[in-house]
């Protein structure tokens, strides 16, 4: 049995012995490599990501900023935060969010707390989203959006309905799903 503190993960470098782009692509690339593990060697290939954020906006009533867009691979409109890349190497996380909501709903924030970051799915890429709480929501001037952004639906729902949708398998979205359930525990804890 561990206690809380010592549950946490462990940073392990084994020795890259060699690594190429298999994959060059116009977002991020699928890196190849051979990696000293044990008393051998095993082959890896994943998406070299550049990280990203995610933006838990909730208003004065309790209700959680969601948008619906498409996305291809899934071949889904799937309920999200809004959320985005972090587009410059060493952008601050922060700045990305705020930036991410007013480009994707049109709206800004007064108050913002860091609620969780998480690898997306580490078994195929190095991807890690940090993840926002935001209140004092304002409206701001109307953004253009193109490609899947431009037909984005936005819905203000009760959190507790979010949570709901995830626990009951009705929301997919592994990011929501982290951030609605964060967000309402942080919530819950502060009562």
């Amino acid at each position: 049995m561990t206690t809380p503190d010592l549950l946490r993960d462990e940073p392990f470098e084994p020795e890259v012995l060699e690594s190429s782009i298999g994959f060059e692509g116009a977002v991020w690339n699928v890196l190849d490599e051979r990696v000293a593990y044990g008393d051998g060697r095993i082959r890896r290939q994943y998406v070299a990501h550049t990280g990203a954020v995610a933006v838990v906006a909730l208003d004065e009533d309790g209700r959680v900023l969601l948008i619906q867009q498409y996305r291809h691979p899934i071949r889904h409109r799937d309920w999200e935060l809004p959320a985005g890349l972090l587009d410059i190497p060493g952008e601050d996380p922060l700045t990305a969010a705020q930036r991410e909501l007013a480009e994707e709903t049109d709206t800004a924030a007064a108050h913002w707390e860091h609620l969780v970051s998480s690898w997306t799915t580490p078994g195929g890429n190095d991807e890690m989203i940090h993840i926002y709480l935001a209140t004092g929501i304002t409206t701001t001037a109307a953004h253009a959006r193109a490609d899947e952004e431009a037909d984005i639906r936005v819905a203000w729902v009760p959190l507790a309905e979010a949570a709901d949708a995830v626990l009951a398998g009705r929301l997919h979205n592994g990011i929501l799903s982290i951030g609605v359930l964060a967000a309402e525990r942080r919530l819950r804890d502060r009562d």
